[in-house]
């Protein structure tokens, strides 16, 4: 789990442009309101982790994901 948080938190800074966002950052920490990045920035992530894990996202799943650790436990359980 710890390795999925790290190659997720390195996927995410790829598309976090405001830098001091990773200040107060948490598990709980929202992808949109809290990190500010965009939903066409989120397709971009999704695409970044299919590739990484070799998984696939549906539209269903993705509407579910809104902060970090809702992203982590769908990781998991998909490679698990």
């Amino acid at each position: 789990m710890e390795n999925i948080k790290t190659d997720l938190i390195n996927i995410l800074k790829k598309y976090t442009l405001d830098k001091n966002v990773w200040n107060d950052f948490n598990d709980n920490s929202s992808i949109i309101s809290d990190l500010k990045i965009n939903s066409a920035r989120i397709v971009d992530i999704v695409i970044d982790l299919e590739e990484k894990y070799d998984i696939e996202i549906t539209d269903e799943e993705l509407e579910k994901l809104t902060c970090f650790k809702d992203i982590v436990k769908l990781i998991d359980s998909k490679i698990n």
